[in-house]
């Protein structure tokens, strides 16, 4: 009985590859279309390059350099320091070491004052307007107002605020409420660090607000119904449904609220102008005044550095916590 072979029409369907067979080559089509991606990257990584990459090696070269007024017109010929900057930078036994510890700690507490309350309010807030009720609209664009506002004027604003004598703060607080024996000093002093309190917290917590009311849109009110009808108050629904239900958003939220205050500069430069008070020194002003006020910008360098290194270590033990602490959740 003879087989005669059956030719299938030319296609994919039924094609069998022959050893030896030469391979296939790839289409054009297909090449672009992988490519494509790296196209469309390419104009955001050479921003990226041109506007951080590049200022920031350029600051870590500063760093190991004697970089002094003298040597402003070529930066490139001031000698090389080596290490020098950083010794002096982290000699806490020293004048210079010891302005910049303080500054540290001081912007650290401020850090953690800030965002915590930037936090709490948001997420009261977001809580809050989850019900119906009328007006919401209204008072959810009034939260978003001081986010939308420039941040100079914002500040500006704030510093004719709290002014000594003819400053809203203490006509309020002195003329009206009595509080006080005389007009209190805020934007110098030991109240100077409240007064950047205030302004930062704010400026900051409609952000806060508005990534938690975005993300409690994701939780699907039957759950609350749920609860309410098992007998759980208003407590125990956010403790057992609303911050876990939040807790990817905020551990995207805290990293950026951490992040932002920080290293925020324009804040105290725009309310007590070059030279902040000691209380509310904050590393990122301390940074600016050493840098362009005693016209020793290799020290200035070598103090950003150490920002930077301290910030990115911050940084990756957080991630990793926090990833790690969500793989425990999710195998339990």
């Amino acid at each position: 009985m003879t087989t005669t072979a059956i030719e299938k029409p030319h296609g994919r369907t039924g094609q069998r590859h022959t050893p030896g067979a030469a391979p296939r080559r790839r289409r054009p089509g297909r090449l672009r279309a992988r490519g494509l991606p790296y196209l469309l990257l390419l104009p955001a990584l050479l921003l990226e390059l041109l506007v951080h990459l590049l200022p920031m090696l350029i600051g870590i070269v500063m760093s190991f350099k004697e970089l002094t007024q003298f040597f402003i017109r070529d930066w490139t010929a001031a000698p090389w320091t080596g290490l020098g900057n950083y010794a002096v930078s982290v000699d806490f036994d020293a004048p210079v070491g010891e302005a910049l510890l303080k500054s540290f700690l001081t912007t650290c507490l401020f850090t953690v004052c800030s965002v915590g309350l930037c936090w709490l309010l948001g997420a009261s807030a977001a809580v809050f307007m989850q019900e119906t009720f009328r007006g919401r609209g209204f008072l959810r664009a009034l939260f978003l107002v001081p986010y939308a506002l420039p941040v100079y004027a914002a500040v500006i604003t704030w510093a004719f605020m709290f002014q000594r004598d003819n400053g809203l703060v203490n006509h309020v607080l002195h003329d009206q409420l009595g509080i006080g024996d005389s007009p209190a000093f805020w934007l110098i002093g030991d109240n100077a660090f409240v007064t950047l309190l205030v302004v930062s917290v704010w400026k900051g917590w409609p952000f806060a607000f508005l990534v938690l009311m975005a993300g409690l849109q994701n939780v699907p009110r039957e759950i609350y119904e749920a609860a309410a009808l098992d007998g759980a108050g208003m407590w125990k629904q956010i403790r057992h449904i609303t911050l876990p239900s939040l807790q990817p958003v905020n551990q995207v939220l805290v990293l950026m609220l951490f992040l932002w205050t920080f290293n925020d500069f324009n804040t105290p430069f725009v309310l007590f102008g070059k030279a902040a008070p000691e209380a509310a020194d904050l590393i990122s002003l301390h940074i600016y005044q050493s840098s362009f006020q005693t016209w020793n910008f290799g020290t200035g360098s070598a103090m950003s550095v150490l920002l930077l290194l301290f910030l990115l270590v911050v940084t990756g033990a957080y991630l990793l916590l926090t990833t790690r602490g969500r793989r425990t959740g999710d195998a339990s």
